[in-house]
């Protein structure tokens, strides 16, 4: 019995350290892609700057029309920020859910090795 036990035990302790590296995964998945659509973001505003400044020049030849290049840059922008803001809560979610694993997984064993 106490081999069995010792063995059980042996498992949990495997699949702690298989959660844990997976969580350390996902955060540095995460800290990775946040990195890439800041760059993104970054890139994207000097561009949008840029031809926002050669847009303002312009403009005053074309006072009347209907949709702006502005506004279409506005969009895309926000865009980007949207599904960047998607993809990082997909990623705490899932990460908070391997943590929730992880801890019932942990009481479980405690509550185990009392009895």
């Amino acid at each position: 019995l106490f081999y069995l036990v010792e063995l059980s035990e042996e498992k949990h302790k495997d699949l702690i350290k298989k959660k844990e590296m997976e969580i350390s995964e996902l955060n540095a998945k995460l800290v990775t892609q946040e990195k890439e659509k800041q760059n993104e973001i970054g890139k994207l505003q000097l561009e949008f700057d840029a031809k926002l400044a050669r847009v303002q020049t312009k403009s005053k030849s074309y006072p009347d029309s209907t949709i702006s290049p502005q506004s279409i840059y506005r969009r895309k922008l926000q865009h980007l920020q949207e599904e960047k803001n998607k993809e990082i809560a997909i990623l705490h979610n899932t990460i908070q859910d391997l943590e929730q694993r992880l801890s019932i997984s942990k009481d479980s064993h405690l509550k185990r090795r009392r009895f």
